[in-house]
């Protein structure tokens, strides 16, 4: 977790926990596990457990951008 801030722009909460190379806030990783237990159940949680972290950003990525154009909105 090399990130000083939440991997959502804008957000100025303290951080909580990884997600791949970046680092997310309590509020935001907690969306990411819902997004991830959504899009894939019990699989997806195997499958991104199995994954390095550099593989892992391509999950996040897809997952901030679901975020970014819901509040956009």
């Amino acid at each position: 977790m090399d990130a000083d801030t939440c991997l959502i722009g804008g957000c100025t909460e303290p951080l909580y926990a990884p997600a791949g190379t970046q680092s997310l806030c309590k509020e935001h990783f907690l969306q990411f596990v819902v997004w991830r237990r959504k899009k894939g159940g019990l699989g997806m949680f195997k499958k991104y457990c199995a994954l390095n972290m550099e593989e892992r950003d391509v999950i996040v990525e897809e997952w901030a951008k679901t975020t970014f154009s819901t509040s956009a909105s």
